[in-house]
């Protein structure tokens, strides 16, 4: 049976991003981090994102721009399976190589149920949340970076209920970064 990761970045204040779309100049990425991603990415069948996080991935990693920058990345990006979950979406927008399109977070379970490598979510918050009030979501990364925002979009504001976590590790990385592991408990508070 296959466990569901997830990964995300936050700020010290909680936010995944600035207050626009996509503002993540403030990541705190280093050589160190990439070897983390680089594991992490070994690890996994399949690549879990919502609609917006696959938006953005499916908009970089493919270029010739993060080939360039990134090329172990990029490689592992681009050669492992990817899912997007949502309901908006038709299937002619998901243009990834190997991507395919599944309509609710749901339908994971199934894929959750085989035997194989982790299925990893990467970024993608609501979905993240929508995993863990559902009960299928295993294990949750949170990478805090050393800067406050003070505003923009936070982790966990689509959650309808609180959910209670179990603290399994922390890592201090040496550019400051803090990784977080917790596993969600099956019950909220």
């Amino acid at each position: 049976m296959r466990k569901i990761k997830a990964f995300l970045l936050t700020s010290l204040d909680g936010y995944f991003e600035g207050e626009k779309a996509w503002e993540i100049d403030w990541h705190n990425v280093d050589e160190e981090f990439n070897e983390l991603a680089m594991k992490q990415l070994d690890a996994a069948d399949y690549l879990v994102f919502g609609r917006a996080t696959f938006q953005g991935m499916a908009g970089y990693w493919p270029t010739d721009e993060a080939v360039k920058n990134d090329n172990e990345v990029a490689s592992r990006m681009n050669g492992t399976p990817e899912i997007v979950v949502s309901r908006t979406l038709e299937d002619a927008d998901v243009t990834w190589a190997n991507s395919r399109l599944v309509r609710d977070a749901k339908d994971l379970a199934a894929l959750k149920a085989e035997s194989g490598k982790d299925l990893l979510v990467l970024g993608s918050s609501v979905l993240t949340t929508a995993l863990m009030e559902q009960g299928l979501l295993d294990e949750l990364g949170i990478m805090v970076n050393p800067v406050i925002l003070g505003a923009g979009n936070s982790l966990s504001s689509s959650a309808k209920r609180r959910i209670a976590l179990k603290l399994l590790g922390t890592r201090q990385f040496r550019n400051g970064n803090v990784l977080l592991t917790y596993e969600p408990r099956a019950v909220s508070l």
